[in-house]
C-alpha cells in the first residue's frame, strides 16, 4: 500500500462502548497504512476517543452537538449514560437528528485537499447512506457482530412475520438458512420476532436502518475468513448492489503495540495487575466479566458470588451494578483467592496475562474474539442481543467454550456456576476448549500479519476504494 496521506477515510461510530471500540481499532490500522481517519463523534464522547487514539498522528476528531429531545435526560450522548434500557428508543430518535451537521462536515471534506474515500458508519446511523449517496461517497456498513451471527438477524428479520407463530423452544426451519447448530426464537435477538406491531417505531426504525445496510457499498465485518468463511456468501447476498464483505479481524491485533500472545508478567503498578502478577500458577485464574449492556440483578450477582466461591477456583471478577455488594462474610472467604473490581479495567491487557485460564462472559462479539485471540476458552453466559447465537457458535461449532447449565433460564444456580468454572478450568471438556481456543488463537494473529487473511483484506479494500 502506497505511503501517502493522499487518502482519508471517514468513520462514524454508534455511541455505546461495544459500537465504538472496533472502529477506533479499525481507525487505527488504517492510520498505520499511511491513511488519514477523521471520526465524526459528540463532545461528550470525543473526551475517551481521544484519549483512545492519542498516539496516532493521522487520526483526527471532529465533533459535531447531540441535540436535545424531548423524552431524553439532557446530557446523555451514549447509551452508557441512560438511566435505564427505556431511553434507547428516545436515543436512537436523537441519533437521527446529527444528519444536517454530519452532511455539512462531509461537505467541507470533500472540498478539501484529501477528500474521503468512503464514510464507515454504524448500523444504527443508517440515514447516513442517503447523505453518502447525495454526496457521491461510498458507505461502508459496521454491525460489531460476526458473519454468522449477522446472516441468522437478517434471516430472521425477513421471516419475522412466520417466526412470532413459533414457540420459543422449537426448532426454526428457514429455507434461506442452515446454521450449523439448532436454532430457537429464544436465540434470536428479541427486536427482531417479538414486536406484532410493525408499524410501531421500533420496527419501523429497524426496517430504515436494515433498507439503508442492503443499499451500502459493502459491511465491515470484525471476524477473519479462516473463523466464518463458510457464511460470507449469505451475507453478501443480503447486498442489492454487489456489496462485499470485508473480514479484516480482529481488529484490535492489527496494532501490534496491543499484544499478540500471553504475557507472562506486566508491568503495571495497579493492584489488578499486582494481583495477576502474583498468581503463580499459569492459567489458573477465571476472569468474569459480563459487559456494559446488560443489567444482571442483585439477586443474580449474589448467585454469581457464591458460585465462584463454592468452585475454589481463583477468580478476578469485574462488576458494573453500582446498587450490588458481596453477601455477607463472602469477602474473609475469597481473601487472597478473588478479587472483585468496579471500576473500568482493560480487558484484551487482562485476558493476555499469563494467569488467566478461562473467562465467564457474556458472549458479545468483541468480549468473544479478545478472548479467543489470547488463546483463552470461555465459560459461556449469554444475556442479550445477538450473544445467544454467538455462544452456540463458539460452543457447538468452535469447540472452544463451554455453556454454562440454565444460562437461557430467568435465573442461574450457585450450583450450576460453580460446576461449569470447574469443568472449564479443570475437566477434560475445558482441556479440549483450551486447545481449541489456542488454535484458533494462533489463526487470528496470523490473519493480521503480512499475508494473512484480514490483512491482505485490508490492503485489497484501500485499493478498490481508490479505485472507484
Amino acid at each position: 500500500m502506497a505511503s501517502t496521506l493522499a487518502s482519508q477515510v471517514v468513520i462514524f461510530p454508534f455511541m455505546a462502548q461495544g459500537h465504538t471500540l472496533p472502529l477506533l481499532d479499525l481507525s487505527k490500522a488504517l492510520s498505520l497504512q499511511q491513511i488519514k481517519v477523521s471520526i465524526i463523534t459528540t463532545p461528550s464522547n470525543a473526551n475517551s476517543i481521544t484519549k483512545n487514539i492519542a498516539n496516532y498522528p493521522f487520526i483526527n476528531v471532529i465533533e459535531i452537538p447531540f441535540p436535545t429531545i424531548d423524552g431524553l435526560p439532557q446530557g446523555c450522548e451514549n447509551t452508557s449514560q441512560l438511566p435505564s434500557k427505556e431511553f434507547f428508543g428516545p436515543f436512537l430518535h436523537a441519533t437521527k437528528q446529527l444528519q444536517e451537521p454530519f452532511d455539512q462536515v462531509l461537505q467541507t471534506m470533500l472540498e478539501s485537499e484529501t477528500p474521503p474515500l468512503c464514510v464507515i458508519s454504524d448500523f444504527f446511523l443508517g440515514w447516513t447512506l442517503a447523505s453518502c449517496q447525495a454526496l457521491g461517497v461510498p458507505r461502508l456498513v459496521f454491525h460489531g457482530m460476526g458473519v454468522l451471527s449477522m446472516v441468522i438477524s437478517r434471516s430472521a428479520w425477513v421471516h419475522a412475520p412466520q417466526l412470532r407463530s413459533t414457540s420459543m423452544f422449537e426448532p426454526l426451519d428457514m429455507p434461506d438458512l442452515k446454521p450449523p447448530f439448532t436454532l430457537t426464537r429464544a436465540d434470536l435477538p428479541g427486536d427482531l420476532t417479538n414486536s406484532p406491531n410493525q408499524d410501531d417505531p421500533a420496527s419501523q426504525f429497524s426496517r430504515e436502518v436494515m433498507e439503508a445496510d442492503a443499499h451500502s457499498w459493502g459491511v465491515i465485518v470484525n471476524s477473519f475468513e479462516e473463523l466464518e468463511k463458510t457464511h460470507i456468501p449469505s451475507l453478501e447476498s443480503f447486498y442489492m448492489d454487489g456489496g462485499k464483505a470485508w473480514c479484516l479481524g480482529p481488529l484490535f491485533l492489527h496494532d501490534k503495540s496491543e499484544g499478540l500472545e500471553k504475557s507472562t508478567a506486566q508491568k503495571d503498578s495497579s493492584t489488578l495487575t499486582q494481583w495477576l502478577n502474583e498468581q503463580v500458577k499459569p492459567d489458573s485464574v477465571m476472569y468474569v466479566s459480563f459487559g456494559t449492556q446488560a443489567d444482571v440483578s442483585d439477586a443474580q450477582l449474589d448467585e454469581v458470588a457464591f458460585g465462584l466461591e463454592e468452585s475454589g477456583v481463583p477468580f478476578l471478577w469485574v462488576v458494573r451494578s453500582k446498587t450490588w455488594s458481596l453477601p455477607s462474610g463472602m469477602e474473609e472467604k475469597i481473601k487472597g483467592r478473588g478479587l472483585i473490581v468496579k471500576e473500568w479495567v482493560d480487558q484484551r491487557q487482562i485476558l493476555s496475562h499469563r494467569a488467566i485460564g478461562g473467562f465467564l462472559s457474556h458472549c458479545g462479539w468483541n468480549s468473544v474474539l479478545e478472548s479467543l485471540s489470547s488463546d483463552v476458552p470461555i465459560l459461556a453466559w449469554p444475556m442479550i442481543a445477538e450473544q445467544f447465537l454467538n455462544a452456540k457458535f463458539i460452543v457447538g461449532v468452535l469447540g472452544a467454550a463451554l455453556g454454562v447449565r440454565g444460562s437461557n433460564e430467568v435465573f442461574v444456580s450457585r450450583q450450576a456456576i460453580s460446576e461449569a468454572v470447574n469443568e472449564l478450568m479443570a475437566g477434560q471438556k475445558g482441556r479440549s476448549a483450551r486447545e481449541r481456543a489456542e488454535a484458533i488463537g494462533k489463526v487470528a494473529r496470523t490473519a493480521v500479519q503480512d499475508g494473512g487473511s484480514s490483512h491482505d483484506a485490508l490492503s485489497k479494500l484501500v485499493d478498490q476504494l481508490r479505485a472507484y
